[in-house]
Protein backbone atom coordinates (compact mmCIF):
# COMPACT_ATOMS: atom_id res chain seq x y z
CA UNK A 1 0.00 0.00 0.00
CA UNK A 2 1.53 3.73 -0.01
CA UNK A 3 2.52 3.12 3.39
CA UNK A 4 5.88 5.08 2.70
CA UNK A 5 4.72 8.45 4.71
CA UNK A 6 5.63 7.40 8.13
CA UNK A 7 3.69 10.36 9.62
CA UNK A 8 0.11 9.64 9.20
CA UNK A 9 -0.69 13.11 11.10
CA UNK A 10 0.81 14.90 8.09
CA UNK A 11 -1.22 17.23 6.19
CA UNK A 12 0.22 16.80 2.73
CA UNK A 13 0.14 13.16 3.46
CA UNK A 14 -0.37 12.63 -0.68
CA UNK A 15 2.97 14.12 -1.49
CA UNK A 16 1.56 16.84 -3.27
CA UNK A 17 4.02 19.26 -2.17
CA UNK A 18 6.91 17.11 -1.45
CA UNK A 19 7.27 13.47 -3.50
CA UNK A 20 10.15 12.97 -1.33
CA UNK A 21 12.29 14.17 0.71
CA UNK A 22 10.85 16.27 4.50
CA UNK A 23 7.67 17.40 4.91
CA UNK A 24 7.65 21.11 6.03
CA UNK A 25 4.44 20.99 7.66
CA UNK A 26 5.70 18.88 10.39
CA UNK A 27 9.40 17.99 9.56
CA UNK A 28 8.39 13.93 8.88
CA UNK A 29 10.45 11.92 6.48
CA UNK A 30 9.23 10.69 3.33
CA UNK A 31 11.52 7.73 2.02
CA UNK A 32 10.38 5.61 -0.49
CA UNK A 33 9.17 1.94 -0.30
CA UNK A 34 12.47 0.12 0.61
CA UNK A 35 11.09 -3.85 1.76
CA UNK A 36 11.46 -5.90 -1.61
CA UNK A 37 7.77 -6.94 -0.29
CA UNK A 38 6.32 -3.93 -0.14
CA UNK A 39 3.55 -2.56 -2.60
CA UNK A 40 2.18 0.71 -4.19
CA UNK A 41 -1.61 -0.23 -4.55
CA UNK A 42 -2.80 2.29 -7.20
CA UNK A 43 -6.13 2.81 -9.11
CA UNK A 44 -6.11 2.65 -12.57
CA UNK A 45 -8.71 3.55 -14.74
CA UNK A 46 -9.10 2.67 -18.49
CA UNK A 47 -10.95 4.78 -19.61
CA UNK A 48 -12.79 4.36 -23.22
CA UNK A 49 -12.54 4.82 -26.96
CA UNK A 50 -8.66 4.00 -27.31
CA UNK A 51 -7.91 4.57 -23.33
CA UNK A 52 -7.90 1.00 -22.49
CA UNK A 53 -4.84 0.10 -25.08
CA UNK A 54 -2.47 2.86 -23.66
CA UNK A 55 -3.47 1.93 -20.38
CA UNK A 56 -1.90 -1.63 -20.93
CA UNK A 57 0.63 -0.18 -22.72
CA UNK A 58 1.37 2.12 -19.81
CA UNK A 59 1.01 -0.32 -16.78
CA UNK A 60 3.33 -2.68 -19.17
CA UNK A 61 5.95 -0.26 -19.04
CA UNK A 62 5.46 0.62 -15.20
CA UNK A 63 5.90 -2.65 -14.26
CA UNK A 64 8.73 -3.20 -16.38
CA UNK A 65 10.90 -0.83 -14.27
CA UNK A 66 10.44 -3.17 -11.19
CA UNK A 67 8.54 -1.18 -8.87
CA UNK A 68 5.97 -2.91 -7.31
CA UNK A 69 2.13 -2.24 -7.71
CA UNK A 70 -1.09 -3.74 -6.88
CA UNK A 71 -3.17 -2.35 -9.41
CA UNK A 72 -7.09 -1.52 -8.75
CA UNK A 73 -8.39 -1.64 -11.87
CA UNK A 74 -11.71 0.67 -12.08
CA UNK A 75 -14.09 0.82 -14.97
CA UNK A 76 -15.29 4.40 -15.36
CA UNK A 77 -15.74 4.94 -19.61
CA UNK A 78 -18.56 6.90 -21.04
CA UNK A 79 -20.60 3.61 -21.34
CA UNK A 80 -20.76 3.17 -17.29
CA UNK A 81 -21.04 6.47 -16.80
CA UNK A 82 -23.99 6.21 -19.39
CA UNK A 83 -25.35 3.01 -17.66
CA UNK A 84 -24.99 4.07 -13.98
CA UNK A 85 -25.97 8.13 -14.71
CA UNK A 86 -22.87 9.15 -13.26
CA UNK A 87 -19.09 8.78 -11.67
CA UNK A 88 -19.40 5.87 -9.79
CA UNK A 89 -18.83 6.28 -6.54
CA UNK A 90 -16.77 3.03 -6.51
CA UNK A 91 -14.06 4.64 -8.42
CA UNK A 92 -14.12 7.82 -6.46
CA UNK A 93 -13.87 5.09 -3.10
CA UNK A 94 -10.46 3.63 -4.63
CA UNK A 95 -9.26 6.86 -5.02
CA UNK A 96 -9.38 8.10 -1.92
CA UNK A 97 -8.16 4.70 -0.40
CA UNK A 98 -5.12 4.45 -2.74
CA UNK A 99 -4.44 8.13 -2.66
CA UNK A 100 -3.02 7.69 -6.32
CA UNK A 101 -4.30 6.88 -9.57
CA UNK A 102 -3.22 7.05 -13.18
CA UNK A 103 -6.30 7.40 -15.52
CA UNK A 104 -6.76 6.65 -19.90
CA UNK A 105 -8.98 9.46 -21.43
CA UNK A 106 -13.10 9.19 -21.33
CA UNK A 107 -14.84 10.52 -23.59
CA UNK A 108 -16.45 14.01 -22.95
CA UNK A 109 -19.49 15.00 -25.01
CA UNK A 110 -19.49 18.62 -26.61
CA UNK A 111 -22.26 21.02 -25.69
CA UNK A 112 -24.52 18.01 -24.33
CA UNK A 113 -24.51 15.16 -21.85
CA UNK A 114 -22.32 14.68 -18.95
CA UNK A 115 -19.89 17.48 -17.71
CA UNK A 116 -15.90 16.05 -18.32
CA UNK A 117 -15.20 13.43 -15.63
CA UNK A 118 -11.72 14.88 -15.74
CA UNK A 119 -13.10 18.11 -14.03
CA UNK A 120 -15.76 16.37 -11.83
CA UNK A 121 -12.70 14.39 -10.58
CA UNK A 122 -10.43 16.97 -10.09
CA UNK A 123 -13.36 18.94 -8.01
CA UNK A 124 -14.53 15.72 -6.71
CA UNK A 125 -11.49 14.86 -5.06
CA UNK A 126 -9.94 18.32 -4.67
CA UNK A 127 -6.85 17.79 -7.00
CA UNK A 128 -6.50 22.02 -7.35
CA UNK A 129 -2.81 21.45 -8.82
CA UNK A 130 -2.85 20.58 -12.62
CA UNK A 131 0.67 19.90 -13.61
CA UNK A 132 1.60 19.63 -17.14
CA UNK A 133 5.25 19.17 -18.37
CA UNK A 134 6.12 20.03 -21.77
CA UNK A 135 9.87 18.73 -23.00
CA UNK A 136 11.76 18.51 -26.30
CA UNK A 137 12.48 14.74 -26.51
CA UNK A 138 14.79 14.28 -29.81
CA UNK A 139 12.82 12.58 -32.94
CA UNK A 140 9.54 14.41 -32.19
CA UNK A 141 8.55 16.72 -35.00
CA UNK A 142 8.43 20.09 -33.98
CA UNK A 143 10.03 23.44 -34.93
CA UNK A 144 11.27 23.92 -31.88
CA UNK A 145 14.03 22.57 -30.18
CA UNK A 146 15.15 22.02 -26.34
CA UNK A 147 11.73 23.11 -24.88
CA UNK A 148 11.83 22.46 -21.19
CA UNK A 149 8.27 24.47 -19.54
CA UNK A 150 6.07 23.32 -16.87
CA UNK A 151 2.26 24.44 -16.78
CA UNK A 152 1.10 24.46 -12.90
CA UNK A 153 -2.93 25.25 -13.39
CA UNK A 154 -4.98 25.44 -10.90
CA UNK A 155 -7.58 22.99 -11.30
CA UNK A 156 -11.24 23.45 -9.03
CA UNK A 157 -12.18 27.42 -9.36
CA UNK A 158 -12.26 30.08 -12.11
CA UNK A 159 -14.75 29.60 -14.71
CA UNK A 160 -14.43 25.80 -14.88
CA UNK A 161 -16.09 25.21 -11.68
CA UNK A 162 -19.02 25.13 -13.74
CA UNK A 163 -20.95 27.48 -11.80
CA UNK A 164 -23.58 28.27 -15.16
CA UNK A 165 -27.02 28.86 -15.80
CA UNK A 166 -28.46 28.84 -18.81
CA UNK A 167 -30.36 31.03 -21.27
CA UNK A 168 -34.04 31.41 -21.59
CA UNK A 169 -34.37 30.12 -18.06
CA UNK A 170 -36.65 32.22 -15.12
CA UNK A 171 -33.80 32.01 -12.52
CA UNK A 172 -30.79 32.96 -15.58
CA UNK A 173 -33.15 35.77 -16.04
CA UNK A 174 -33.79 36.33 -12.71
CA UNK A 175 -29.72 36.54 -11.74
CA UNK A 176 -29.27 38.72 -14.67
CA UNK A 177 -31.81 41.29 -13.06
CA UNK A 178 -30.26 40.30 -9.53
CA UNK A 179 -26.55 41.31 -11.14
CA UNK A 180 -27.30 44.45 -12.79
CA UNK A 181 -29.21 45.72 -9.72
CA UNK A 182 -26.15 45.47 -7.55
CA UNK A 183 -23.50 46.37 -10.34
CA UNK A 184 -22.27 49.65 -9.90
CA UNK A 185 -19.98 49.31 -12.96
CA UNK A 186 -20.70 47.62 -16.55
CA UNK A 187 -23.87 46.11 -16.63
CA UNK A 188 -25.39 42.89 -18.28
CA UNK A 189 -27.07 44.68 -21.83
CA UNK A 190 -27.92 41.39 -23.96
CA UNK A 191 -31.92 40.29 -23.29
CA UNK A 192 -32.91 37.91 -20.56
CA UNK A 193 -34.40 35.65 -22.91
CA UNK A 194 -31.08 34.78 -24.93
CA UNK A 195 -28.42 35.25 -22.44
CA UNK A 196 -26.42 32.39 -20.25
CA UNK A 197 -24.14 33.16 -17.75
CA UNK A 198 -20.93 31.88 -16.03
CA UNK A 199 -19.81 32.68 -12.91
CA UNK A 200 -16.14 33.02 -12.20
CA UNK A 201 -14.51 32.45 -8.41
CA UNK A 202 -11.28 33.74 -7.75
CA UNK A 203 -10.09 33.02 -3.57
CA UNK A 204 -6.90 33.56 -2.02
CA UNK A 205 -7.19 30.27 -0.81
CA UNK A 206 -7.54 28.47 -4.19
CA UNK A 207 -4.79 31.42 -5.63
CA UNK A 208 -2.49 30.69 -2.53
CA UNK A 209 -2.79 26.86 -2.89
CA UNK A 210 -1.80 26.88 -6.78
CA UNK A 211 0.95 29.11 -6.85
CA UNK A 212 2.82 27.77 -3.70
CA UNK A 213 2.77 24.61 -5.06
CA UNK A 214 4.64 26.29 -8.08
CA UNK A 215 7.33 27.04 -6.36
CA UNK A 216 7.32 23.54 -4.34
CA UNK A 217 7.90 22.45 -7.88
CA UNK A 218 10.57 24.98 -8.42
CA UNK A 219 12.55 24.23 -5.20
CA UNK A 220 12.45 20.52 -5.59
CA UNK A 221 13.48 20.83 -9.05
CA UNK A 222 16.15 23.59 -9.53
CA UNK A 223 13.81 25.68 -11.66
CA UNK A 224 14.79 29.35 -12.01
CA UNK A 225 11.93 31.50 -12.59
CA UNK A 226 7.76 30.89 -11.94
CA UNK A 227 5.91 33.46 -14.38
CA UNK A 228 2.32 34.48 -12.85
CA UNK A 229 -0.40 34.77 -15.59
CA UNK A 230 -3.58 36.12 -15.83
CA UNK A 231 -5.98 39.19 -17.50
CA UNK A 232 -5.64 41.15 -14.50
CA UNK A 233 -5.30 44.43 -16.93
CA UNK A 234 -9.50 43.57 -17.51
CA UNK A 235 -11.27 41.39 -14.61
CA UNK A 236 -9.28 43.07 -11.94
CA UNK A 237 -11.30 41.76 -9.01
CA UNK A 238 -10.19 38.05 -9.97
CA UNK A 239 -7.38 37.98 -12.24
CA UNK A 240 -6.42 41.26 -9.95
CA UNK A 241 -6.53 39.28 -6.52
CA UNK A 242 -4.45 36.39 -8.29
CA UNK A 243 -1.86 38.48 -9.13
CA UNK A 244 -2.36 40.03 -5.56
CA UNK A 245 -1.96 36.67 -3.52
CA UNK A 246 1.00 35.48 -6.20
CA UNK A 247 2.72 38.63 -5.10
CA UNK A 248 2.20 37.70 -1.60
CA UNK A 249 3.75 33.78 -2.02
CA UNK A 250 6.69 34.80 -4.04
CA UNK A 251 7.54 37.27 -1.22
CA UNK A 252 7.17 34.26 1.28
CA UNK A 253 9.61 32.32 -1.05
CA UNK A 254 11.99 35.41 -0.67
CA UNK A 255 11.56 35.01 -4.53
CA UNK A 256 13.65 38.32 -6.72
CA UNK A 257 10.94 40.35 -8.47
CA UNK A 258 11.74 40.82 -12.04
CA UNK A 259 9.80 44.26 -12.20
CA UNK A 260 11.19 45.57 -8.39
CA UNK A 261 8.01 47.89 -8.60
CA UNK A 262 5.78 44.68 -8.33
CA UNK A 263 6.75 44.20 -4.99
CA UNK A 264 6.17 47.67 -3.30
CA UNK A 265 4.18 47.20 -0.26
CA UNK A 266 3.69 43.25 -1.18
CA UNK A 267 3.47 41.62 2.76
CA UNK A 268 4.19 38.21 2.47
CA UNK A 269 1.46 35.69 2.83
CA UNK A 270 1.29 35.13 6.50
CA UNK A 271 -0.38 31.33 5.80
CA UNK A 272 3.48 30.79 4.56
CA UNK A 273 5.74 33.35 5.95
CA UNK A 274 8.27 31.47 7.65
CA UNK A 275 6.79 28.21 6.84
CA UNK A 276 8.14 27.77 3.47
CA UNK A 277 12.19 28.08 2.02
CA UNK A 278 13.60 31.26 1.61
CA UNK A 279 14.60 30.96 -1.83
CA UNK A 280 17.17 34.47 -1.08
CA UNK A 281 16.62 35.62 -4.93
CA UNK A 282 17.37 32.51 -6.39
CA UNK A 283 14.16 32.21 -8.16
CA UNK A 284 12.68 34.79 -10.31
CA UNK A 285 9.17 36.08 -10.04
CA UNK A 286 7.36 37.32 -13.31
CA UNK A 287 4.15 38.33 -14.85
CA UNK A 288 3.03 38.14 -17.94
CA UNK A 289 -1.22 39.31 -19.32
CA UNK A 290 -2.30 35.79 -20.86
CA UNK A 291 -2.30 37.18 -24.39
CA UNK A 292 1.09 38.71 -24.66
CA UNK A 293 1.87 35.55 -23.02
CA UNK A 294 0.84 33.16 -25.63
CA UNK A 295 2.74 35.38 -28.07
CA UNK A 296 5.68 35.85 -26.04
CA UNK A 297 6.06 31.31 -25.84
CA UNK A 298 5.71 31.39 -29.68
CA UNK A 299 8.26 33.59 -30.32
CA UNK A 300 10.50 33.37 -27.52
CA UNK A 301 10.10 29.87 -25.09
CA UNK A 302 13.65 29.66 -23.70
CA UNK A 303 13.09 32.32 -21.60
CA UNK A 304 10.24 30.70 -19.44
CA UNK A 305 10.31 28.34 -17.13
CA UNK A 306 7.38 26.99 -14.55
CA UNK A 307 4.19 29.18 -15.57
CA UNK A 308 1.88 29.29 -12.97
CA UNK A 309 -2.06 30.01 -14.25
CA UNK A 310 -5.59 29.59 -13.55
CA UNK A 311 -7.57 27.15 -14.49
CA UNK A 312 -9.06 28.16 -17.61
CA UNK A 313 -5.84 29.96 -19.23
CA UNK A 314 -3.74 27.18 -17.76
CA UNK A 315 -6.01 24.58 -19.92
CA UNK A 316 -5.33 26.83 -23.16
CA UNK A 317 -1.65 27.42 -22.86
CA UNK A 318 -1.28 23.83 -21.74
CA UNK A 319 -2.01 22.72 -24.82
CA UNK A 320 -0.44 25.84 -26.87
CA UNK A 321 3.18 24.38 -24.72
CA UNK A 322 2.18 20.57 -25.91
CA UNK A 323 2.14 22.28 -29.30
CA UNK A 324 5.85 23.54 -28.65
CA UNK A 325 7.16 19.97 -28.44
CA UNK A 326 5.18 18.30 -30.83
CA UNK A 327 1.77 17.85 -30.07
CA UNK A 328 -0.79 15.77 -27.00
CA UNK A 329 1.14 12.67 -27.75
CA UNK A 330 3.80 13.52 -25.78
CA UNK A 331 2.26 15.80 -22.94
CA UNK A 332 1.43 14.01 -19.93
CA UNK A 333 -0.36 15.27 -16.75
CA UNK A 334 -0.88 15.16 -12.82
CA UNK A 335 -3.48 16.41 -11.42
CA UNK A 336 -2.74 16.35 -7.34
CA UNK A 337 -4.21 17.50 -3.98
CA UNK A 338 -3.67 17.26 -0.42
CA UNK A 339 -5.13 13.40 -0.24
CA UNK A 340 -4.60 11.94 -3.47
CA UNK A 341 -3.30 12.24 -7.13
CA UNK A 342 -4.61 11.42 -10.68
CA UNK A 343 -2.02 11.26 -13.74
CA UNK A 344 -3.52 11.43 -17.19
CA UNK A 345 -2.48 12.29 -20.45
CA UNK A 346 -3.53 15.86 -22.00
CA UNK A 347 -5.07 14.36 -25.24
CA UNK A 348 -8.83 13.36 -25.75
CA UNK A 349 -9.91 9.15 -26.18
CA UNK A 350 -9.32 9.00 -29.80
CA UNK A 351 -12.86 6.63 -29.87
CA UNK A 352 -12.30 6.19 -33.95
CA UNK A 353 -9.33 4.40 -33.50
CA UNK A 354 -10.92 2.01 -30.54
CA UNK A 355 -9.22 -1.33 -30.77
CA UNK A 356 -7.03 -0.49 -33.86
CA UNK A 357 -3.65 -0.61 -31.71
CA UNK A 358 -2.39 2.45 -33.36
CA UNK A 359 -2.31 5.60 -31.04
CA UNK A 360 0.57 6.59 -29.60
CA UNK A 361 0.66 5.20 -25.74
CA UNK A 362 3.64 8.38 -24.54
CA UNK A 363 1.56 11.04 -23.08
CA UNK A 364 0.34 8.52 -20.49
CA UNK A 365 3.57 6.49 -20.57
CA UNK A 366 5.10 9.71 -19.65
CA UNK A 367 1.74 10.56 -16.99
CA UNK A 368 3.14 7.27 -15.85
CA UNK A 369 6.51 8.71 -15.02
CA UNK A 370 5.40 11.55 -13.19
CA UNK A 371 3.19 9.24 -11.35
CA UNK A 372 6.65 7.05 -9.99
CA UNK A 373 7.98 10.36 -8.79
CA UNK A 374 5.42 11.47 -7.32
CA UNK A 375 5.51 7.93 -4.95
CA UNK A 376 8.79 8.70 -4.57
CA UNK A 377 10.53 6.30 -6.89
CA UNK A 378 12.69 8.76 -8.72
CA UNK A 379 15.34 6.30 -10.28
CA UNK A 380 12.77 4.23 -11.53
CA UNK A 381 10.91 7.31 -13.34
CA UNK A 382 14.30 8.12 -14.61
CA UNK A 383 15.05 4.71 -15.62
CA UNK A 384 11.36 4.94 -17.42
CA UNK A 385 12.08 8.20 -19.11
CA UNK A 386 15.74 7.14 -20.48
CA UNK A 387 13.68 4.39 -22.25
CA UNK A 388 10.72 5.98 -23.38
CA UNK A 389 13.14 9.03 -25.20
CA UNK A 390 15.55 6.42 -26.68
CA UNK A 391 12.83 4.16 -28.88
CA UNK A 392 11.63 7.69 -29.62
CA UNK A 393 15.10 8.88 -31.12
CA UNK A 394 15.65 5.77 -32.60
CA UNK A 395 12.64 6.11 -34.69
CA UNK A 396 12.04 2.28 -35.35
CA UNK A 397 9.43 0.69 -33.01
CA UNK A 398 7.13 4.10 -32.84
CA UNK A 399 3.48 4.68 -33.82
CA UNK A 400 2.57 6.14 -37.30
CA UNK A 401 2.06 9.57 -36.02
CA UNK A 402 6.00 9.60 -34.63
CA UNK A 403 7.32 8.67 -37.94
CA UNK A 404 8.31 11.45 -40.50
CA UNK A 405 5.55 10.04 -42.84
CA UNK A 406 2.43 8.75 -41.55
CA UNK A 407 1.66 6.32 -43.78
CA UNK A 408 5.14 4.66 -43.44
CA UNK A 409 4.57 0.87 -43.18
CA UNK A 410 7.08 0.25 -40.47
CA UNK A 411 5.11 2.02 -37.82
CA UNK A 412 4.53 0.17 -34.96
CA UNK A 413 1.14 -0.51 -32.78
CA UNK A 414 0.35 0.99 -29.46
CA UNK A 415 1.40 -2.81 -27.93
CA UNK A 416 4.61 -3.04 -29.49
CA UNK A 417 6.04 0.61 -28.99
CA UNK A 418 5.60 -0.38 -25.37
CA UNK A 419 7.47 -3.24 -25.82
CA UNK A 420 9.87 -1.64 -27.46
CA UNK A 421 10.61 0.68 -24.33
CA UNK A 422 10.42 -2.18 -21.80
CA UNK A 423 13.58 -3.66 -23.94
CA UNK A 424 15.34 -0.71 -23.32
CA UNK A 425 14.78 -0.39 -19.88
CA UNK A 426 15.65 -4.08 -19.92
CA UNK A 427 19.06 -3.51 -21.73
CA UNK A 428 19.65 -0.51 -18.85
Amino acid sequence: MLGSHRNKGCSELAHGLHPVGVCHSNGCLIPPLTDETAMYNVTLIPGDGTGPEIAEATRKCIDATGVKIDWDVQECGIEVIQREGKVPERVLDSIRRNKVAIKGPITTPIGKGFRSVNVFLRQALNLYACVRPCKSYVGVRSHYKNIDLVIVRENTEDLYAGVEFEAGLPKTAELIQFINSIATGKKISTSLETTGVSIKPISIEGTRNIVNHAFEYAVKHGRKSISSVCKANIMKFTDGLWYKESRAVAAAYGARFEDKSLAEGVVADPQLAGKVPNTAGKIEYTERLIDNMCMQLVQKPELYDVIVLPNLYGDILSDLCAGLVGGLGVAPGANIGIDGAIFEATHGSAPKYKGQNKVNPTALILSGKLMLEHLGETAAAEKLERAVAAVIAEGKDVTYDMKPDRNDPTAVGTSQMADAICRKMRQG
